[in-house]
């Protein structure tokens, strides 16, 4: 049975003004019936709307909206938060054709602030009650001691079926798609404040979240985000669609309440601990464990960049300057499960993710973030665009972008791409080797790389200090289509050495991206911006 208190009785009084005007199905959701939900009284909204309100919360004092009932969240730990079940019956949209159901998250002890959900049709909103028995969950449960109208966490849309769902949205202002290969990997996140900065990060959350489905258009729904932390508001829309990789229109109005220093604009979070690349750190039996294995840039000027992820020693934070750039983000380019060996969580099907602005962006810089690691089970990349200019009240930012998820970058280039990189010790087999020599080899393969014979072309090699020993670029020999470059250099001393390399052959035209890469010999580091 329904609950009802003054708020439902409210909202069934309203309901039946608006009959005369809404279609079958909204009628139906409106007055509680449908789905098995109770909703809200009904409210006019529209993201002009939106972002007018956060514009007006940006005049005033930031007010924190943690539960009251932290004792009873605080017990609801990961194993209690996994015991709990959202009944497929009461999931929105569920029952309609091509329809995209919508489950809800719980609070528990790591999502504390709840997070109000509503249903948009026809310009009119309506708040999704919470009612504890949308959820199945153990009669001793510690969620059994909490009210109704208690919020919820976040939400996720599901396949028709509701046998698994492809976008979520958990915690934070985080979200996060399982993409082309149906894994779900690295996240996105609405805005990054004070990353990777002596004072604390701050992290802004989705406090009020709206969800709109249009008629007719089969897995694309709308969500609507009210941004909100102590340094900035903001006003989100995501255009979400379902295809064969998901992808999302985003667009954004900001409103920062005090000056930041560091605004990060798209930003993702990722794991990588270790792969071919950094052997030596290889410490557990799968060959190598990363959600994403490079960042790729395609600048403004139209050049092609991978930079191989690291672990460092200590946190690092490397800044890549452009204009307007056509497109960057982390992916996972290795897709051969033999180089993971996991049948659990199938590294080899984690989902790249493609950042491609959609407006001007204008000046400012790709900045990645790297953290250390020793185990799988942490976030330890971060990345995101930072632009130009002063963050501060009064000065409200504009972004609009389209978020790819999907198993290679959309757009790639005529030109060979990275597959691997290598590090070892330099020089000749069968020679002297030189003292603290290191040897970097580079595997290209597609675009224009493939026809190169040997002694065709060249790397091109700079480095922020040391000098190339031993160089060379050719075909590997019974591989076709795989093509191969490596350098030598002398490594001395323990600071970073900042490396990039192409290949161009005779005429002097570049054959592949641009490889850059920062190599931290043994030893450690003092904590920088690099």
């Amino acid at each position: 049975m329904t609950e009802f208190n003054r708020r439902d009785i409210l909202s069934l009084v309203l309901s039946s003004s608006l009959a005369a005007v809404l279609p079958v199905p909204a009628r139906a959701a409106a007055g509680g019936e449908d789905y098995g939900l109770t909703f809200g009284p009904p409210e006019p909204f529209s993201f002009d709307a939106l972002k007018e309100r956060a514009a007006e919360m940006a005049e005033a004092p930031w007010q924190e909206e943690k539960s009251p009932h932290g004792d009873i969240l605080q017990k609801i730990d990961y194993d209690a938060f996994q015991a709990i079940r959202f009944k497929k019956s009461h999931a929105l949209w569920a029952d309609e054709k091509g329809g995209a159901p919508v489950q809800f998250f719980h609070l528990g002890r790591y999502f504390q602030e709840p997070v109000k959900l509503h249903v948009v049709e026809n310009g009119t909103a309506r708040e999704i009650l919470y009612r504890r028995s949308y959820f199945d969950m153990p009669a001793d449960h510690p969620a059994q001691g909490l009210p109704d109208d208690i919020g919820f966490s976040g939400f996720r849309l599901e396949e028709p079926s509701q046998k698994s769902d492809w976008l979520a949205f958990l915690g934070a202002s985080y979200f996060r798609s399982s993409g082309e290969l149906n894994q779900y990997g690295l996240s996105a996140r609405g805005l990054a404040v004070d990353t990777a900065l002596q004072t604390p990060e701050e992290f802004p959350r989705f406090s009020r979240i709206w969800l709109e489905r249009l008629q007719g258009q089969e897995g694309r729904v709308l969500v609507y985000a009210l941004l909100d932390s102590p340094s900035i508001t903001g006003a989100y829309r995501f255009d979400c669609v379902k295809s064969a990789g998901p992808v999302m229109d985003i667009a954004c109005s900001l409103y920062p309440r005090r000056a930041i220093e560091r605004l990060g604009v798209a930003p993702l979070t990722s794991m990588y601990w270790y792969s071919e690349t950094n052997r030596r750190q290889a410490v557990d039996w799968r060959p190598e464990i990363h959600d994403s294995d490079g960042l790729a840039i395609w600048m403004g000027n139209g050049e092609r960049i991978w930079r191989p992820l690291n672990n460092p020693p200590a946190t690092v934070t490397n800044a890549f300057l452009d204009e307007d750039p056509k497109g960057f983000g982390l992916l996972q380019r290795d897709r051969e499960f033999t180089h993971y060996q996991d049948d659990g969580v199938f590294y080899d099907r984690r989902p790249s993710a493609w950042i491609e602005p959609t407006n001007e962006w204008g000046r400012g810089q790709v900045q990645l973030v790297e953290i250390p690691t020793d185990d799988e089970i942490h976030d330890n990349i971060v990345l995101y665009w930072v632009p130009d200019g002063a963050v501060e009240p009064g000065r409200p930012l504009d972004f609009s972008y389209r978020l790819h998820w999907t198993a290679n970058e959309p757009y790639p280039a005529e030109l060979g791409r990275v597959v691997a990189s290598y590090t070892g010790i330099g020089g000749i087999p069968g020679q002297p080797r030189p003292e603290n020599a290191v040897r970097f080899v580079v595997d290209f393969r597609g675009g224009a790389i493939g026809d190169l014979a040997r002694g065709d072309a060249e790397p091109v090699v700079d480095l922020s200090r040391g000098e190339v020993s031993l160089s060379d670029a050719h075909p590997v020999v019974g591989q076709p289509g795989l093509y191969r470059a490596f350098f030598d250099t002398i490594v001395e001393g323990t600071e970073p050495i900042d490396m990039r390399m192409y290949v161009r052959d005779k005429e002097g035209q570049a054959r592949t991206e641009t490889w850059l890469y920062q190599y931290h010999p043994e030893g450690t580091v003092d904590e920088r911006d690099a």
